[in-house]
């Protein structure tokens, strides 16, 4: 298929395919060098090792840029959400 993408996608290539995992690169910014989080099965589908939830990964940029994530917080029909939610954590073997 289209990019290597695997008999997975539905036709729209968008996050329908191996969507229980994804690879992320970071650099510079207070991230330590060299440090592998996480594994996936053999067909890169299911997580096996040290999953990485989204709100973690918006919390740990956010620490990175210098912003607190649990004061950052925006106003929604009334009510104050947080980006990373109430369980986003900071993922300190990833920083420097």
């Amino acid at each position: 298929t289209p990019m290597n993408q695997g008999d997975m996608s539905n036709g729209n290539y968008g996050r329908d395919h191996h969507m229980k995992a994804f690879t992320m690169w970071m650099a510079g910014g207070g991230i330590r060098p060299g440090v592998n989080l996480g594994a996936t099965d053999e067909f890169g589908y299911n997580i096996v090792d040290r999953p990485v939830h989204i709100n973690d990964f918006q919390a740990t940029v956010l620490h990175c840029l210098g912003v607190d994530h649990k004061k950052l917080t925006y106003r929604f029909q009334g009510r104050d959400f947080r980006l990373t939610d109430v369980g986003g954590e900071v993922i300190r073997e990833a920083l420097a």
